[in-house]
């Protein structure tokens, strides 16, 4: 094992935090996924997680390789990406793949793959505006700079995600206000255009209610949440009919009774006495983990990603470079809200959001979003590592330069 320990860079920490999440979801696939394959794949148990390995395994060697690479780069790449990105958008709103009543997916031709634009816009928002924030430092009290170089980028990508991917637009939005806070810009101008945008939208759903097709799937979680919070919980005199009732808080409903469940040390890989939500591997995969590990599991792994975001910041004082540090905590505080709703939404704080848990749930696209991140976080790390370790001295650029 000592050859595969000098061989990974950077963080060791983060890099072992990757691998036990990663280590996580795999039997967590392969006891949520046995009905799916009864229904699609002939009964192949093993078919879904095999591909959820193999993924994994993938996004491995893209985190190996991507710690390598100079990341300063990205700062230029960034203007390439954010062109690519609207287009992107643009096609995944018109000619898009559907799925659960959404068109968030565009399919690559020739090899047949789906990936979701909003992953790619989500990093390439992430680079592009550590870049700018690193090169405008002098500019942000000029509240008109800042509204055209840094908000008006992100509310175009936004304001093309937003249509049909509620949940996924906030949590960009708000990894971008992060971005802007650390990168200070003034929390007076942030209010501003937050405060603007809430407005603008409250407007719209009134006036142009055809502009969100989507606005009553927002309304009806909305509402199911509140009910689930302020109406009676699941008992085991209800869950028999929760089972066979598809409406209302279905989901939501069978996601608090596999936490119940669990208890404290879970079921290991034994069936329960409830039945899973039917996106047990995915959007509820931590239910599905406290089902089977407990509550001693799910805080673990609430640990974990907490672990990873502090290192990750640990990284960001550490690195001399305003691009870098920015470039870490805008990708560190995008695991982390993805992480953190997935687990709030599957306990019942949060409305549904359909969003995974990173480099746990079953996916593809995601999986490989999240392995890029950790990637160039790593090779932030193993920068400013070398920094540290060399003796020579160099001359540290000036901020914003």
């Amino acid at each position: 094992m000592k050859w595969i320990y000098d061989k990974i860079q950077g963080d060791k920490v983060i890099w072992a935090i990757t691998i036990l999440l990663a280590l996580i979801g795999i039997p967590l696939i392969f006891i949520s996924t046995k009905e799916l394959t009864i229904n699609f794949k002939s009964g192949n148990t093993y078919f879904f997680v095999f591909k959820h390995a193999f993924i994994l395994c993938l996004s491995l060697v893209l985190i190996y390789y991507v710690q390598f690479m100079n990341h300063r780069y990205l700062s230029k790449l960034s203007v390439i990406f954010m062109f690519l990105t609207i287009p992107l958008l643009l096609f995944t709103m018109i000619s898009g793949v559907a799925s659960n009543q959404a068109t968030r997916w565009m399919r690559i031709p020739i090899v047949n793959l789906s990936f979701q634009t909003s992953d790619f816009a989500k990093l390439a928002l992430t680079i592009y505006l550590a870049r700018v924030l690193s090169k405008k430092q002098d500019l942000l009290d000029d509240f008109k700079q800042v509204f055209v170089h840094i908000f008006v980028p992100v509310l175009i990508v936004c304001g093309l995600i937003v249509k049909e991917d509620f949940s996924t637009t906030a949590l960009i939005f708000g990894s971008c206000l992060i971005i802007m806070f650390f990168g200070n810009v003034k929390v007076s101008h942030i209010a501003m255009v937050v405060g603007g945008i809430v407005l603008l939208f409250i407007i719209l759903v009134n006036i142009f209610p055809d502009l969100f097709p989507r606005w009553p799937t927002w309304v009806s979680r909305l509402e199911s949440f509140l009910q689930s919070v302020f109406g009676s919980d699941v008992t085991d005199s209800t869950i028999d009919e929760i089972a066979k009732n598809t409406e209302g808080n279905y989901q939501s409903n069978l996601s608090k009774a596999s936490i119940v469940d669990g208890g404290l040390f879970g079921n290991l890989l034994n069936a329960g006495k409830y039945p899973a939500p039917p996106q047990a591997a995915s959007d509820f995969i931590f239910s599905t983990l406290i089902k089977h590990f407990g509550m001693v599991g799910g805080f673990v792994t609430l640990l974990l990603y907490l672990l990873l975001l502090f290192r990750s910041i640990k990284v960001a004082v550490k690195s001399t470079k305003i691009f870098s540090s920015l470039l870490v905590i805008g990708l560190a505080f995008g695991i982390a809200f993805q992480a953190f709703s997935n687990m709030a939404v599957a306990v019942g704080i949060f409305p549904v959001t359909g969003q995974p848990l990173p480099m746990v749930s079953m996916g593809g696209t995601s999986i490989w979003f999240t392995a890029l991140s950790i990637g160039i976080i790593l090779s932030v790390s193993r920068e400013v590592m070398g920094d540290k370790n060399d003796d020579q001295n160099h001359e540290k650029p000036t901020a914003g330069k």
